[in-house]
């Protein structure tokens, strides 16, 4: 579901760009061309604002929501910014650290390890 948010919000940027040049170079309407590395960058980077912001402002995304998780720190707090930035970007670059959280004896990603993150069950 994080995927397809993230996804959609790609293509309302796209929509918005072109919306612009539009507005000011004038007709016909064209989508931006981006280059592949272009679009893996601003890809990885909204997926790491899209995480960080979710997690700092309501300790959840979309997805966690649907599933009934919540991202706080050990103590049950909301994560800072730095700390949900941090396991953003730790999450995007480095997504097999999930594997890790069946054998894990609290079921902790990696992620959760080094920034000491936990994630709980919550009923909303």
């Amino acid at each position: 579901m994080d995927a397809v948010v993230v996804a959609l919000g790609g293509l309302g940027a796209q929509l918005a760009f072109g919306g612009l040049r539009l507005l000011v170079t004038g007709p016909p309407f064209r989508m931006p061309e981006l280059s592949a590395w272009l679009t893996g960058v601003l890809g990885w980077g909204l997926a790491v604002l899209y995480l960080a912001v979710s997690w700092a402002s309501t300790g959840g995304t979309v997805g966690d929501w649907l599933l009934g998780l919540r991202v706080t720190d050990r103590a049950g707090r909301l994560l800072g910014v730095p700390r949900a930035l941090l396991r953003a970007v730790l999450c995007v670059a480095f997504p097999l650290g999930l594997c890790w959280i069946p054998f894990s004896r609290r079921h902790a990603s990696v992620q959760d390890v080094l920034v000491a993150s936990s994630v709980h069950y919550h009923r909303f």
